[in-house]
């Protein structure tokens, strides 16, 4: 590796294994310092003790459960009293979770950790990524995000929950709150992309059960590994080519247009003030 992300700064989130783990690491061997979050304290001294080995950058552990907004403005509040620059944010942890339930501030949980966690995390740290410019946002979606279709009068699912679906609707949410941040972010020199890293084998759906179970053993013979996941994620964090690019998503390595319902500007600004109020952030 080189040493292209010397005196950068990286945040990213869900980085004690999968994609995110491999991600972390790329970014700290190419120079970077690196902030890794987790959410169990034993994982994030381990992935640290990994990744300093062999890396030239810095590497940082920071704890949060993304189930938690407290938890989530503590994060920012950790990266801020670290640093004062950032200039890149990946934004990756996401999960599942086969039957409805509600994080610690009574939200779905799904919801909750895949969408706004990230958009109040993204929201509490943009005046660092602005004094960083030029620097990226990074925001981990999926294809999934076409089957994706949601009601603003039940955000959270109360009426019916279906697992794949639900965190379908979140991936698109993800692609939806990417397009927004783009607009709002014109003239910045912070650039915000999605991207599709492929179907990888990250233990995502491991607490499937009943009828989900053999569903997810057929995925998992289509899936690819972390390592080849992590590769469109490490290119839009630090690569020269996609400089100055944002408001894009990404298949893997090549820009697509995305479902429909995404494309609403209407329907995006509308999903953020809702975001905005259940995560205080007004």
């Amino acid at each position: 590796m080189t040493d292209t992300m010397r005196g950068r700064t990286v945040l990213v989130t869900g980085a004690t294994s999968g994609i995110g783990k491999i991600t972390a690491q790329a970014l700290a061997r190419m120079g970077a310092r690196v902030l890794v979050h987790g959410r169990n304290p034993a994982k994030i001294e381990a992935t640290v003790t990994e990744l300093r080995a062999g890396s030239a950058g810095e590497v940082e552990g920071l704890v949060a459960d993304f189930a938690s907004l407290s938890d989530v403005r503590r994060l920012a509040a950790d990266v801020r009293a670290r640093t004062d620059r950032l200039h890149v944010l990946v934004n990756n942890a996401g999960g599942a979770v086969m039957e409805r339930a509600l994080s610690r501030d009574g939200i779905e949980r799904t919801f909750a950790v895949n969408h706004l966690a990230p958009f109040l995390l993204t929201g509490l740290l943009l005046d660092l990524l602005k004094a960083s410019a030029p620097a990226r946002i990074v925001n981990v979606a999926s294809e999934a995000h076409r089957g994706g279709r949601f009601s603003f009068d039940d955000l959270q699912n109360e009426r019916r929950y279906r697992a794949f679906q639900v965190y379908g609707q979140t991936k698109l949410q993800n692609v939806m709150f990417t397009y927004e941040l783009a607009r709002r972010l014109t003239g910045t020199g912070v650039t915000v992309t999605a991207v599709h890293p492929g179907v990888v084998d990250t233990g995502i759906w491991n607490a499937a059960t009943g009828w989900a179970v053999p569903v997810v053993r057929v995925m998992q013979w289509f899936m690819i590994t972390p390592e080849r996941g992590a590769a469109p994620l490490i290119r839009l964090a630090s690569s020269a080519d996609v400089e100055g690019i944002t408001g894009v998503y990404y298949k893997r390595f090549k820009p697509v247009r995305t479902a429909e319902p995404s494309n609403d500007p209407a329907a995006q600004a509308r999903l953020w003030d809702a975001s905005a109020r259940l995560v205080g952030l007004t």
